[in-house]
C-alpha cells in the first residue's frame, strides 16, 4: 500500500482521505492541532516549520505533499536532502510562496499578466500610480490569501505599513469582465490534464461561488487559459494539482492573477461534477500514476462556499429541501470569512443548477 504524507491538516487534506481510501493509498497527515479538519488521518500533530518534526513525519512515506504552501524552503530542502519525494518540490513551490518571484518567473515564461513592479519606497509606488491612472493593487509578497495581504491604493502612502517590512508587489488595477480559474494536474513523467475552465465569483475578497464550465467565457479565453496553465505547469515543474487564477479583462486579455500548487477551492466542484476529482487526481500525480479523465458528469456544476455553521440538523434540512445537492462539511467552526463547507449541484440547465445549489447553501446562512 503506497503511503502519502500530507503536511497541513485543513479541509484539503480532509478531502484527500476518501480518494485515498478508494485508491488503496494510506494517507498520513501532519496537522497543526488536535482538532484539525483532517483529524481522521492526523497521525502527527506538530509544527510544519520545524525540520526535525517534518523529517520524522516523512519517514516511511513514499511521497510528501501539502494542504498549503507555507512550509519554509529550508524545511522543504531538508526533506529533499533526506531523500524524500516532495511533490510539488521546493523549486516549484517557491513561486507559489512568493508573489514577486512568481511574477518574475512568469514573465520569463512569456505568460500574460497585469503590469506590475517591485516597489521598495513611497516614491516608487508614487511613480507606478502616476503611470497607471492613479490607482493600483498592492500585495504583500508572502502569506496573503482570501483577500488578506491585498489592497487597492490611490495614494503614495497607501502601503507605508507594508513597505516598512520590505518590498511589496504593485499591479495595475485590471478592469475585468469576470474572474476565471484553470485547474490542471501534472505528474513527474510529464503528463498534463486540464479540467474545464471555471468562473469564480468573489465577495469581500473571498470566493463565494464557482460555475463550471465558465459561462460566456468564449473559445478564445478557454484556449488562452488552457495554454497558460500548461505552460506554467511544465515551466515550473509542478507535480500535482495547479490552480491558475485569472482575470478575463474587459479588453479580452486573459491574465494570470495568482497560482496555487495544491487542490484549490475553484476545483471543489470536481468531487461531484467530474469523472476524476481534483483530490483523486492530485494523489495519482504525486505517485506518478496515470492521470484520470477530467470530463464533466453533467452540462453544469455550481459550487457554493459555506461560511456559516453546518450542524447536523441544518445539513439534514438542506438535503431534505434539495435532495440532489451535495453538502460537504469541513469539521470546522464558523468564523468570519472562514470556509466551513461547500454545496454542489450538477445538471443540464444552469439556472436550475444554480438555484438548487444556492437554495441548499442558504440553510447555512447565519
Amino acid at each position: 500500500m503506497p503511503v502519502i504524507g500530507v503536511i497541513g491538516g485543513g479541509q484539503l487534506a480532509r478531502m484527500m482521505i476518501p480518494a485515498a481510501v478508494a485508491l488503496g493509498i494510506e494517507i498520513r497527515v501532519l496537522a497543526e492541532a488536535e482538532d484539525s479538519s483532517a483529524r481522521l488521518a492526523a497521525t502527527v500533530v506538530g509544527d510544519y516549520r520545524d525540520a526535525r518534526t517534518v523529517l520524522d513525519f516523512a519517514s516511511g512515506c513514499d511521497a510528501i505533499t501539502f494542504d498549503h504552501e507555507h512550509v519554509p524552503q529550508e524545511v522543504l530542502r531538508a526533506l529533499v536532502a533526506a531523500g524524500a519525494a516532495v511533490r510539488p518540490g521546493p523549486d516549484a513551490l517557491l513561486y507559489a510562496q512568493d508573489k514577486l518571484l512568481m511574477r518574475e518567473r512568469l514573465g520569463a515564461l512569456g505568460v500574460p499578466m497585469p503590469d506590475w513592479a517591485r516597489v521598495e519606497s513611497r516614491d516608487e509606488l508614487a511613480a507606478f500610480l502616476a503611470d497607471h491612472g492613479g490607482r493600483a493593487v498592492v500585495k504583500t509578497p508572502r502569506g496573503g490569501y482570501d483577500g488578506k495581504g491585498v489592497r487597492v491604493v490611490d495614494a503614495a502612502d497607501g502601503a507605508d505599513d507594508w513597505l516598512a517590512g520590505g518590498p511589496v508587489l504593485v499591479e495595475e488595477l485590471v478592469s475585468f469582465q469576470r474572474e476565471l480559474a484553470q485547474l490542471a494536474a501534472r505528474r513527474p513523467s510529464g503528463e498534463v490534464r486540464l479540467w474545464p475552465l471555471v468562473e469564480t465569483v468573489q465577495r469581500g475578497g473571498v470566493c463565494a461561488e464557482v460555475i463550471a464550465p465558465a459561462p460566456h467565457a468564449g473559445d478564445a479565453a478557454e484556449r488562452a487559459a488552457a495554454e497558460i496553465a500548461t505552460i506554467v505547469a511544465n515551466g515550473l515543474g509542478v507535480t500535482g494539482v495547479l490552480a491558475v487564477e485569472l482575470f478575463h479583462a474587459s479588453d479580452g486579455r486573459v491574465l494570470v492573477n495568482e497560482l496555487a500548487m495544491r487542490p484549490h477551492n475553484s476545483g471543489h466542484f470536481s468531487i461531484d461534477g467530474s469523472v476524476t476529482s481534483q483530490f483523486e487526481q492530485h494523489l495519482r500525480a504525486v505517485l506518478d500514476w496515470p492521470l484520470g479523465a477530467t470530463d464533466a458528469l453533467a452540462d453544469w456544476s455550481v459550487m457554493i462556499n459555506v461560511f456559516g455553521a453546518l450542524p447536523p440538523e441544518r445539513i439534514a434540512a438542506a438535503l431534505g429541501h434539495q435532495p440532489s445537492a451535495k453538502v460537504h462539511a469541513y469539521g470546522k467552526g464558523p468564523r468570519a470569512g472562514r470556509k466551513a463547507g461547500h454545496v454542489t449541484a450538477i445538471g443540464a440547465d444552469l439556472d436550475d443548477v444554480a438555484y438548487r445549489a444556492r437554495a441548499a447553501a442558504a440553510h447555512f446562512d447565519d
